[in-house]
């Protein structure tokens, strides 16, 4: 029998991380595997192998010079791509082509879909680097594996409506505003208050530009908010997607937003995260045949990443 959720997990994308100290540590992956083991939930998933994305590939989002850029300081092994946050190191432009590889391979057997050969839902635990820019990398991303999956999905899968939903604490500003315009692009983001919180985005009056004006849902979250704030809010998500029936659904699960994380003060439980995965794929079954890509986005306290995207894991498979 087919198992309902394709897992990519490997060591080339596990490499994807900062030593030294940085929080978004190479472990991460080792810890939430580790965590699934603990739970009993890694018989129900189909693991699938990471994916090295080609330049034409990560250039479908991202400028050719910066890439360029990418590739020299990763062939220079030190120095920052941006102000500080997102060292280089050599293999820098592997790792992160390698994230966005699988989460573009994991979008293409889900379109595919079980009859051709792929699959209806996957979790790609190492990626959703939603602060990288176009032209630049940002907040310990490189490259923007969610820009990347979305401009493939419209463009060479011509899906018309593509939804993008982030729960991480940090507003999903790389995403947003690459596509703030594009009425294609359904965009939901629950998110620390950005008065409070990097990137500093993401405010309430933030509804989308031209024709995609209303399509943009920003829900900025008090610093301390709980599962309860958190379930207070989730149905504007849920209303936003019914409205505008999605052709698939991007989830992007930081799990930097459950409390005791070292960078953030939101306060949810790895509870919230299973229930918004729950409710995706209620949504995705009744508009996208059941399309749905969740992305493990940010999160700094291992024990948080394994409990949260364990929950994730649990809802989908």
């Amino acid at each position: 029998m087919d198992k309902p959720l394709s897992l990519y997990v490997g060591d080339a994308l596990g490499r994807y991380g900062f030593g030294d100290g940085h929080p978004f540590s190479p472990l991460r992956q080792g810890a939430f595997l580790a965590g699934l083991a603990r739970a009993g939930l890694a018989d129900g998933v189909e693991v699938r192998a990471p994916r090295e994305a080609t330049r034409e590939e990560i250039e479908r989002f991202h400028t050719a010079d910066y890439v360029t850029r990418v590739v020299e300081a990763s062939r220079e092994g030190h120095g920052y791509l941006d102000g500080g946050d997102t060292p280089a190191f050599a293999g820098v432009y592997e790792a992160a082509a390698t994230v966005v590889g699988s989460a573009l391979e994991a979008a293409r057997r889900i379109v595919a879909g079980p009859e051709r050969g792929g699959c209806r839902r996957a979790f790609v635990p190492i990626a959703g680097l939603h602060h990288a820019r176009r032209d630049g990398a940002a907040g310990f991303c490189v490259f923007n594996d969610c820009g990347v999956v979305i401009e493939s999905l419209l463009g060479e899968m011509g899906l018309e409506r593509v939804a993008y939903v982030d729960i991480d604490a940090h507003h999903g500003d790389g995403v947003f505003y690459a596509f703030e315009g594009e009425p294609r692009v359904i965009f939901a983001d629950l998110h620390e208050d950005g008065r409070h919180l990097y990137p500093g985005s993401g405010a309430a009056a933030e509804r989308g530009r031209g024709a995609a004006e209303g399509l943009k849902l920003n829900i900025p979250m008090a610093p301390a908010a709980d599962d309860a704030a958190f379930l207070r809010r989730w149905p504007e998500v849920e209303a936003l997607l019914e409205a505008h029936r999605p052709r698939f659904i991007l989830f992007q699960c930081g799990a930097d937003s459950v409390g005791g994380d070292p960078l953030t003060h939101l306060r949810y439980t790895p509870a919230a995260h299973g229930h918004a995965a729950a409710a995706l794929r209620r949504i995705a079954d009744r508009h996208a045949d059941g399309r749905l890509l969740a992305l493990g986005g940010g999160g700094y306290n291992l024990d948080n990443v394994a409990r949260a995207w364990g929950e994730v894991v649990r809802a989908l498979a």
